[in-house]
């Protein structure tokens, strides 16, 4: 069937053997992620695909397909709501061209030191009835978010707090990163990963916004750059995870309540995965004695998000939802005390 969802009717002789007419229901879903076969993340997304059939007894199979297997990446939430595939695992800025809101909420610049601040936000913040307030017109239903972890910040030279991004030659994607660090001081370039780390090297650029610590270590950015900031302090990317809403509303609620539970799990599962790489390199890195690793202080990361903060009200006149999203993720940010205070 078009949503993959079948109910197997057991035949009258076998109702009789089971001693009832229980009705047995088994639920075949596929999801595409925005991640290639073998990229870790995408081996921790099949990871949840267990999780799932684990909470769920067996009564839900989820297939996991690597990103381009059906449609492209840009192309899931359009393949979701006609039912090519049953929900996905993605970035959600991908979809910024329909609804300028999904780029804001997917990547507040400088709003997350820590993947548990997202993810309280998403769930007790306002942030998941957002997301299916944008959504479900699409025909997607939001069950959950994680993300790959909060990216370190590559330099080579010290960076103690917000006043060293001064004049601080660094590469930044184009779009709000570039624009918050400009409003920071600093002057961004735009190249592409592949250039990062000869940029680096040949002192065309001073710092880099790039990955994860572990990855940046693994590909030798350290090398060249032996003052990083970790843990990071601009961007961590949400990944949703979201279904065919007609398919939603069709399942069982103990299925819809498995399914919420296993992204939340997932989530912290991913987070803390991603955390121990990290902290390992770290580690490493500190032993080594030639990398010295910067973290700045709570003062530092709250005048830093509140200067994104006017990149985000900027980015709010964009649409209707643009503004619901910069208006619930300022009222969170400040009730939590993760906004330096206006003078």
């Amino acid at each position: 069937m078009a949503n993959n969802l079948r109910i197997l009717v057991l035949g009258t002789a076998i109702y009789g053997a089971l001693g009832g007419g229980a009705l047995a229901q088994e639920y075949n879903f596929r999801f595409q992620s925005s991640d290639p076969a073998g990229n870790t993340n995408f081996a921790l997304q099949n990871e949840w695909a267990e999780m799932v059939s684990e909470k769920t007894d067996g009564r839900v199979a989820i297939e996991m397909l690597p990103v381009e297997t059906i449609v492209a990446h840009s192309e899931t939430q359009d393949a979701v709501a006609a039912g090519i595939i049953d929900g996905h695992f993605t970035d959600t800025s991908y979809f910024a061209g329909k609804e300028p809101a999904f780029g804001l909420i997917a990547n507040p610049v400088g709003a997350w030191s820590d993947p548990d601040q997202m993810f309280d936000f998403m769930e007790n913040g306002g942030g998941a009835d957002l997301m299916n307030e944008m959504l479900e017109p699409y025909g997607l239903h939001f069950i959950g978010a994680t993300t790959p972890g909060l990216e370190a910040f590559v330099s080579k030279v010290p960076l103690e707090g917000v006043d060293d991004l001064e004049g601080l030659k660094l590469r930044a994607p184009e779009g709000m990163v570039q624009k918050v660090f400009a409003a920071a001081g600093a002057a961004p370039v735009n190249l592409p990963g592949s250039e990062v780390f000869t940029s680096l090297d040949k002192g065309v650029i001073d710092a880099a916004d790039y990955n994860t610590f572990s990855t940046n270590e693994a590909q030798g950015l350290h090398d060249v750059a032996k003052h990083p900031v970790y843990p990071g302090f601009h961007s961590m990317p949400l990944i949703e995870v979201s279904i065919n809403k007609t398919t939603w509303d069709s399942l069982p609620e103990d299925l819809q309540t498995a399914l919420e539970e296993s992204v939340s799990e997932f989530a912290r599962y991913q987070s803390q995965t991603v955390k121990e790489a990290d902290m390992a390199a770290v580690e490493e890195a500190k032993a080594g004695g030639e990398i010295t690793v910067h973290d700045w202080s709570d003062e530092d990361r709250a005048k830093f998000r509140s200067i994104a903060r006017s990149q985000w009200e900027e980015a709010a006149q964009a649409s209707p939802n643009s503004q619901k999203v910069f208006d619930t993720l300022s009222a969170y940010l400040e009730a939590n005390g993760l906004l330096a205070p206006t003078n």
